[in-house]
């Protein structure tokens, strides 16, 4: 057995990855080779290139992250390959998918290819979109969540007490992760605190987010105590250094299938105010989506409290045990109905 993680490398080159896909391939393949099973991340930008790898370095399974490889070519890679399982994994929920309209319908014709082989899947890295499929299309639908590997143990952390508040609200702009609620909850825990506000944004990725930038800086512009910080696109091992600088984080998404950027405060020991659709955060971290102040009444609650770091941590090892026990199904089986 040998997992080889896929996903197309915008970048063509062997750097770091700075995009969702190559760090969650990344913290995948570190958790099963924790758990000592062989895994490779392999960037790529076309079937070929997964083909040519095969030739040279045969493995059992290749799971390709996101639908974006013609079906064509993924029919003749399960042909020329027949003792390797082959999955696509789509990496986001239907409201995220809403945007690409070539997902869905690579969607549907895998659904279609995987009927007529023994050796492609489809799948899904959450439940919510894994049951939808089955029940809409009637179809055979993994489930592969995303792992997040996590190094020692619940990290330790001083809880703020005074100074400067730095909230950070991180990610790709769009209009589905809700950032203008976020500043205006960020604003009200600071007043709330009686505490001068940096609120930190990801800048260089406005993925049809329209104005919403420009909304957040005419919300805070000539507000005497509070700094936008414009946090221009980092890899990931400088993300990581970002977001162990701040005291909490906001992702209040409308829609979301996992969220690594919770799951990166989780490691460095920052809480985040989260929505209903991340599902393995704590309850106590959730709060109404539409809802500046209840996301504030929460971010003020998890500022003060002494096990929120704790929390968090536990709630991510537990997802990670869930989608360990997933993927080993996956694994483990040579022909899946």
């Amino acid at each position: 057995m040998q997992l080889a993680l896929a996903y197309k490398n915008f970048a063509a080159n062997r750097a770091v990855s700075h995009i969702g896909l190559g760090v969650t391939a990344l913290n995948t393949a570190k958790a099963f080779r924790a758990a000592g099973i062989p895994a490779d991340v392999w960037p790529i930008v076309s079937a070929a290139e997964i083909a040519a790898r095969l030739r040279t370095t045969p493995v059992s399974h290749v799971v390709i992250s996101a639908p974006w490889i013609p079906t064509s070519d993924l029919a003749r890679l399960s042909a020329e390959f027949p003792e390797t399982q082959f999955a696509v994994n789509c990496h986001s929920n239907l409201g995220f998918l809403q945007a690409d309209p070539n997902a869905l319908r690579l969607l549907r014709e895998g659904l279609d290819l995987a009927r007529c082989n023994w050796n492609f899947h489809v799948a899904a890295n959450c439940e919510r979109l894994a049951r939808w499929v089955r029940v809409a299309y009637g179809s055979p639908c993994l489930e592969l969540p995303n792992i997040y590997y996590l190094e020692g143990g619940v990290p330790k952390r001083t809880r703020y007490r005074a100074g400067t508040l730095r909230i950070g609200a991180f990610g790709a702009t769009r209009a589905l992760k809700n950032l203008l609620t976020s500043a205006g909850a960020a604003l009200e825990i600071a007043n709330a605190r009686r505490a001068d506000l940096e609120f930190w944004i990801s800048a260089g990725r406005n993925e049809g987010a329209g104005p919403v930038l420009d909304a957040v800086r005419q919300m805070m512009q000539g507000v005497p105590h509070v700094k936008l910080v414009e946090n221009g696109w980092q890899s990931w091992l400088q993300f990581r250094q970002t977001v162990r600088h701040m005291h909490l984080l906001l992702q209040p998404s409308y829609t979301e299938s996992f969220n690594v950027v919770t799951a990166d405060g989780v490691a460095e020991g920052v809480p985040s105010v989260v929505s209903h659709a991340i599902e393995w955060a704590p309850n106590d971290w959730k709060a109404e989506v539409d809802d500046a102040g209840d996301i504030a009444r929460t971010g003020l609650r998890l500022l003060d409290s002494r096990w929120a770091v704790r929390k968090g941590f536990r709630a991510l090892q537990a997802h990670n045990r869930r989608a360990m026990g997933e993927w080993n199904g996956f694994l483990s089986s040579p022909f899946l109905s």
